[in-house]
């Protein structure tokens, strides 16, 4: 018998102390200690990556994955074949747009029985506050769901209706019982507007900066009001990093998320009717892009996750104000962070924060987040150099459509390993539901 089933070797392994040489031993699917890089060590099969980056598995906490219901926009086989090619090892699926949205227990079950076998990575699932399902927002937390998301301006889909503000208050004040997480797609409905034409200039005036704001603060003084635990998804203007660090200096449980396309995109570069683009809050000018990064390095944001939402190409139409909103980003998120990461001085012990870390402990998922003993083996071999051309039908994404088509982003990912065994896209799916 040898003392480790695996032992992965790099220069470059991101731990939670830094990037150092180290030796990351296996046994059991868990990682059970960290060694000197050159230790000499009893392993099974053990691997040496030499300069490419080790890292762990992302977490991706903002995926919509459309099943059942809408399998031909995705699907638990495409998606999580694109997120083991793009170093994610764990995702939480969001609750629309399903159909039926994830809103009962009822919902939840159906969508684990469509989900079960074949998910190639770990997958969680939220739950959905809507309009009338106070009543079970227990149940779901109880069966498991890692907290609830809501929406103050219209979903998209009809089946997912917003809630006012006296009833995110009611459903704050039921999730603050048993201390569960709400999670917010904050923009203010009575600043939306309808866009006045079909052209990108168009729809971002439609859906201004200030509706983020204005959402941002009515969530933060309810949280302040029920006690509860809050969380801003997706903010794409830089209007609202002030009031979410004012509730961090008043030490309120609100936390906030960005995205890959608001990072590294800009309304400036967006190309007449290419509605690839087109997503909700949207992506705004270069200036903005910067106020968002000095806020992810002050901590005021403090996760990067994808908030994949795609569509099938015939919703895509080249009219901003008519075409589906949606990036479709999950198998890229790694190459595009890093690649506008590197540029601004920042390393990979910053991604890995923003991207597995901090995703992990927003959600409350144990054993993920980091190359730690105790940790799931999820690992990822990076190539932090190698140029990545993308090409959108090369992708595992169901429908080849993303807004990076075309794009030559830094890093590559060249091997993703689940509870300390390899992932291989053509053999049997060895997810398990969290």
């Amino acid at each position: 018998m040898t003392e480790y089933d695996l032992v992965v070797r790099s220069r470059r392994a991101v731990t939670p102390d830094g990037e150092r040489p180290a030796a990351v031993a296996v046994r059991d699917g868990r990682i059970v200690a960290i060694h000197p890089h050159d230790a000499p060590l009893d392993a099974a099969l053990d691997t040496d990556l030499g300069d490419l980056a080790l890292l762990p598995g992302l977490v991706d906490t903002h995926v919509h994955v459309n099943e059942p219901g809408r399998t031909h926009w995705e699907g638990f086989a495409s998606a999580t074949r694109a997120a083991a090619a793009g170093g994610v090892t764990t995702i939480v699926d969001m609750p629309l747009n399903s159909l039926p949205p994830t809103v009962d227990p009822g919902a939840l079950t159906a969508k684990q029985e469509a989900a079960r076998g074949q998910c190639h990575v770990d997958v969680g699932f939220w739950g959905g506050a809507i309009p009338g399902n106070l009543a079970d927002l227990r149940p779901l937390h109880e069966r498991g769901v890692y907290g609830f998301k809501c929406f103050l301006s219209p979903s998209g889909v009809e089946e997912f209706p917003p809630l006012t503000p006296d009833e995110v208050r009611q459903a704050l004040e039921v999730i603050a019982e048993f201390d569960g997480l709400m999670v917010v797609h904050a923009e203010d409905p009575s600043l939306l507007l309808d866009p006045t034409g079909p052209t990108y200039p168009e729809f971002l005036e439609s859906r201004p900066g200030a509706s983020e704001r204005r959402a941002v603060e009515q969530v933060i003084e309810l949280a302040r009001q029920t006690g509860a635990r809050v969380h801003i998804l997706h903010v794409s203007s830089a209007d609202c990093l002030e009031p979410l660090a004012a509730a961090r200096r008043d030490g309120l449980r609100v936390s906030a998320e960005t995205c890959p396309h608001y990072l590294t995109l800009a309304a400036e570069q967006v190309p007449e009717g290419d509605t690839a683009f087109k997503c909700c809050p949207p992506i705004r000018s270069e200036a903005n892009r910067d106020l968002l990064w000095e806020g992810l390095a002050g901590g005021v944001l403090s996760c990067v996750v994808s908030d994949h939402s795609p569509s099938p190409s015939d919703l895509k139409i080249p009219d901003f104000a008519a075409a589906w909103g949606g990036i479709a980003s999950l198998q890229l998120g790694l190459p595009a962070i890093w690649t506008e990461a590197s540029r601004r001085g920042h390393g990979l012990p910053d991604v890995v924060r923003w991207m597995s870390a901090n995703p992990a402990a927003l959600a409350g998922i144990p054993r993920k987040g980091g190359l730690a003993p105790g940790n799931d083996a999820d690992l990822v071999a990076f190539d932090p150099d190698a140029a990545n051309p993308v090409d959108a039908a090369g992708l595992h994404h169901k429908n080849p459509v993303t807004p990076y088509h075309g794009r030559v982003l830094r890093g590559v990912v060249r091997t993703t390993w689940l509870r300390g065994a390899t992932v291989d896209l053509t053999a049997p799916p060895r997810g398990t539901f969290l």
